[in-house]
């Protein structure tokens, strides 16, 4: 049993929009400093860092050299690393398009839930330092409040019973997770060896192929590959991720 004296010390992760940081109309609680910043302007360079160098490399000293500021005028907007992280991670999950309120109606469940879901994989996909993240924090940034909402009423138009709704959307969107990190990892591997998608696939299988340790897996896999189809790892990942979101639904109409 954790003791008192314990979790004070690990105290559980709050969030930067529970403590007052971050106003949810956008507007930057420290924006009055004469340092020619403001939080949207910080934001939008950390992403843009993530982007480019991942989250092992991010530092706040890394980020005020990209705004060519100290780092103390960056701390006049963010408290902390982890605000910012927090600020970045809601500001790529406003990249997704979402439907209209008024779109989701009970007949169109089964578009509009897969949509969301390839729009959630497209996020993981472009962004690999986000999948990491949703793991950190509470996710309750206005973005993300609004994707989960619509996800919540696209679920309740399947006609599920009440009890079984949130073990539906966890099926679905735990798998989206699974599925758009290990893309988006895989894409970040192949962009640090300099390698196109195709070229790391055909040097990682050939190397594969040469231990004869391996030999049964691999022809036991190739021949699902075969039969799958797809002539490009992106055409394999999208046979591959419709197929499996197909049986999800499948499996929510076999509950109605």
């Amino acid at each position: 049993m954790v003791k008192a004296a314990d979790r004070a010390k690990r105290p559980a992760r709050t969030s930067v929009w529970l403590e007052g940081k971050a106003p949810r109309n956008g507007a930057g609680r420290r924006s009055d400093q004469p340092t020619g910043l403001d939080r949207d302007r910080i934001t939008e360079a950390t992403v843009r860092l993530l982007d480019e160098e991942g989250l092992a490399k991010f530092s706040m000293r890394r980020l005020a050299a990209e705004l060519n500021v100290t780092a103390m005028s960056v701390y006049w907007y963010v408290d902390t690393k982890d605000d910012l992280l927090e600020l970045a991670l809601d500001a790529a999950a406003g990249e997704m398009n979402l439907p209209d309120a008024e779109s989701v109606t009970p007949e169109r469940w089964r578009e509009t839930l897969r949509e969301l879901a390839s729009e959630y994989r497209g996020l993981l996909v472009r962004h690999a330092w986000v999948s990491p993240l949703v793991g950190n924090f509470l996710n309750i940034g206005p973005n993300w409040l609004k994707f989960a909402l619509t996800v919540q009423d696209v679920v309740r138009k399947t006609g599920l019973p009440t009890e079984k709704q949130t073990g539906a959307i966890a099926a679905v969107f735990q798998f989206v997770y699974g599925f758009g990190t290990v893309q988006g990892h895989y894409l970040a591997r192949c962009a640090a060896a300099g390698m196109t998608p195709a070229e790391y696939f055909k040097e990682a299988m050939g190397a594969v192929r040469s231990d004869p340790a391996l030999e049964e897996t691999l022809h036991s896999a190739s021949e699902m590959m075969e039969a799958r189809g797809g002539s490009t790892v992106e055409e394999m990942w999208e046979l591959d991720f419709t197929v499996a979101l197909d049986l999800l639904v499948a499996g929510i109409e076999a509950q109605l």
